[in-house]
């Protein structure tokens, strides 16, 4: 996916102003740093779209089983706590979390970080900005979080307090305690 930031340095965008552009422009999927970039995203190929859906899908039919939380898409954007504004390629939310936010949290941008977030390397994605999102996430309290690459047929697995695991396709992820019971199978996607 290849991506445009726009560089907003004398305009600052309230957090409703944000919402309302994003809006307004639906066709477009907007993303925001802590520091105010706006990030435009491009929509993603045939192989990556197929990609995404195996992973949304998997962890869905797990959550339907457990009944243990929320999933999401990459089209929701998440309000994290250091004010950027995120959109991973999949995550989940456990409920008791979700349940605390207002209906009209819930309803725009939710004002929370997942628990457990995907990020899916495409061509020609640097890998570095990825990285550095995902420890957005974690820096924000994020519990587990994968960022696949197939590019390079590995997996990067962030956990709180604890150094990036990198391991080599095949692989089978564990949910961990984060997701109880869940397994995703790679090369599968």
């Amino acid at each position: 996916m290849t991506t445009i930031s726009l560089n907003l340095d004398t305009v600052e965008l309230t957090d409703e102003q944000f919402y309302r552009l994003c809006q307004m422009n639906r066709d477009w999927q907007f993303e925001r740093t802590p520091k105010g970039e706006i990030i435009i995203m491009s929509p993603v190929s045939g192989v990556n779209a197929h990609r995404e859906a195996y992973l949304i899908t998997d962890l869905g039919l797990w959550n339907r089983k457990t009944q243990l939380g929320r999933v999401f898409s990459s089209s929701t954007i998440f309000r994290l706590p250091n004010n950027g504004y995120r959109a991973p390629d999949a995550a989940w939310v456990r409920l008791e979390r979700w349940s605390a936010l207002t209906a009209e949290e819930q309803e725009k941008f939710p004002p929370i970080c997942p628990d457990f977030a995907i990020e899916l390397r495409s061509p020609p994605d640097p890998l570095r900005p990825l990285q550095e999102k995902m420890q957005e996430y974690l820096n924000s309290g994020l519990s587990l979080g994968w960022l696949i690459n197939p590019l390079d047929e590995q997996v990067e697995i962030y956990r709180p307090s604890r150094e990036v695991e990198i391991v080599q396709f095949p692989v089978s992820l564990s949910g961990e305690d984060v997701l109880p019971g869940f397994v995703l199978n790679l090369p599968m996607i």
